[in-house]
């Protein structure tokens, strides 16, 4: 399932490791001039623009505290999950697809701001979820070299683009947030298998009204299904029969996908995977790796890959077609969400989610639907 053309086994050490050095200056270059922001954009702020819209995000992560006056976390690996609430004003002047980052002087007009945060624990966490479990979950797992207050802005995006009516939720593992801490992030997302298949079996049996949604980004997507296999192999077939799943450009070795899904199995709905065939990064850790193939940059026109979806019962979508707002072409997940927010009701309801297969996305929206509602309407209301 998903083949690959296998590498020379004749490639040099010396040749990976320069072909990882080009490609970590390329992306750098790529990169260049985009400020990262710092952990003062989660100080709240007690101005908030007439118009602007407040979205509350729910976390759960692997990553300590910061020991500080800010609820913070940093690349440290906590021994028990952490929680907290976010809740995040966008601004009026926003455009869709960005996060107006605050610099210097955060303007209420036009940048994305923290209104409130609080510490949870662990009871607190459960009883607010649990709350609104009459509305639906929507779990976002980020990928390789985001920050903490990086991956809570993103989904405080994903939420107000993708006009979503239901409970956003983090689940941030303890990335370095830099460009050089791959291996490292491979490793936390590892630390962070436990915590992930944790938090999905709490929600799947707190929810009253449909299934938990999970999209998973880049490493992210990874983490989200060795999560997905130690469930099978433990047995929590209910927590699994819960969930809605997504992979957006999945940094995942094909072949190790193949294994993976012989142990997770079909779901219902049918995983979707999102792929770009241009996918910058995806091609920069395929460097790092060793040249193989990355899921998230398979060919969809290849008949092998067709069948391969189909036998697994996959829904394979290629969004080549879309401008990702990282310049990368590794974020078109973004755009896919905030392009499903302007189709109408009888739009939405055209697309099938249920089909297994591989698909070119079409710009007229015959294959188009954000990626939390890609998994049959999970929390659009459909």
């Amino acid at each position: 399932m998903f083949s690959a053309p296998r590498s020379s086994t004749c490639t040099l050490r010396g040749r990976r490791v320069a072909s990882a050095l080009f490609a970590t200056i390329a992306l750098s270059s790529a990169l260049a001039g985009c400020a990262r922001p710092g952990a003062n954009v989660l100080i709240p702020t007690e101005t908030v623009a007439p118009g602007a819209k407040l979205v509350t995000v729910y976390v759960a992560t692997t990553r300590v505290r910061q020991a500080d006056s800010m609820i913070v976390y940093n690349s440290d690996r906590a021994s028990n999950l952490n929680y907290a609430e976010f809740t995040i004003a966008i601004p009026p002047r926003h455009k869709a697809g960005e996060i107006e980052w605050p610099s210097g002087v955060p303007d209420p007009e036009s940048n994305f701001l923290t209104v409130r945060q609080n510490l949870l624990t662990a009871q607190e966490f459960e009883s607010k979820v649990s709350a609104r479990s009459n509305r639906k979950a929507a779990v976002f797992v980020h990928g390789y070299n985001v920050s903490f207050q990086e991956a809570v802005f993103r989904l405080a995006q994903l939420t107000s683009d993708g006009d979503i009516d239901g409970v956003p939720i983090l689940f941030s593992w303890p990335s370095e947030g830099t460009l050089t801490g791959y291996i490292a992030d491979k490793d936390s997302a590892t630390y962070s298998r436990d915590a992930l298949a944790h938090l999905l079996t709490l929600l799947a049996r707190d929810r009253k009204n449909g299934d938990v949604a999970v999209l998973g980004h880049s490493m992210g997507a990874w983490l989200t299904a060795e999560s997905l296999r130690q469930l099978r192999m433990t047995g929590r077939n209910a927590t699994i029969n819960r969930l809605a799943v997504v992979l957006a450009a999945p940094d995942i070795d094909v072949d190790v996908f193949r294994t993976q899904m012989k142990v997770i199995g079909p779901l219902t709905p049918p995983m979707t995977v999102l792929v770009s065939r241009d996918d910058k990064a995806l091609a920069f850790s395929s460097r790092i790796t060793g040249t193989r193939k990355k899921l998230g940059s398979i060919d969809v026109d290849d008949p092998r890959v067709q069948e391969s979806a189909r036998a697994a019962k996959v829904r394979v979508i290629d969004i080549s077609s879309l401008n990702a707002p990282d310049g990368l072409n590794h974020d078109g997940f973004v755009t896919l969400g905030t392009l499903y927010s302007r189709l109408g009701p009888s739009e939405r309801r055209g697309n099938d989610a249920g089909q297994a297969g591989a698909f070119v996305f079409n710009t007229f929206g015959t294959v188009l639907s954000t990626p939390f509602s890609l998994v049959g309407g999970a929390l659009a209301g459909q």
